[in-house]
């Protein structure tokens, strides 16, 4: 279930920020006792920020915003994709899910717009991700001392 984030699921958000698997390929974890102190108590709520949540308990957020400053001019001014998930929630299906739902909702709301999805090559995981949610390589290019993988998904237009 994709719903808004709440006061009970701070935990789980430090718990992903801090998690090195979960940010082997984002730069790296931060520091647990930073992260208590700077997140506030309630996690910030914007239209397109959602919480995954499996039988009440957060498992993931997917993120779907402009990306108004990626250094990339293909990705420029379009939405971006972003998701993070739990190491206990990986391989059950729930991140193409989630996505899914996600992206149905953004068609629901901004229709005919295109999305984006920027991630390393050395993440499999999300590479078939992509492919399996439909985006398609728009460019490879080097960024944060790793290969990263640029794809697009076109806009879901309506049959007659």
């Amino acid at each position: 279930m994709l719903r808004e984030s709440e006061a009970r699921d701070r935990p789980a958000f430090i718990e992903l920020l801090a998690s090195p698997e979960v940010n082997t390929y984002l730069g790296g974890p931060r520091p647990r006792d930073e992260l208590e102190r700077e997140m506030p108590g309630m996690p910030e709520r914007w239209p397109g920020s959602f919480v995954v949540d499996l039988d009440g308990t957060m498992i993931g957020q997917i993120l779907l915003r402009r990306a108004t400053g990626h250094r990339r001019p293909a990705a420029a001014g379009k939405a971006d994709l972003g998701y993070l998930f739990l190491p206990r929630a990986w391989g059950f299906g729930y991140a193409a899910e989630a996505c899914a739902a996600a992206l149905d909702w953004f068609d629901g709301v901004l229709p005919g717009e295109p999305v984006v999805l920027t991630t390393q090559t050395a993440n499999v995981g999300s590479m078939r991700l992509a492919a399996k949610l439909g985006f398609t390589e728009v460019e490879r290019f080097h960024a944060w001392d790793a290969e990263q993988w640029l794809g697009l998904r076109s806009p879901v237009t309506a049959s007659a």
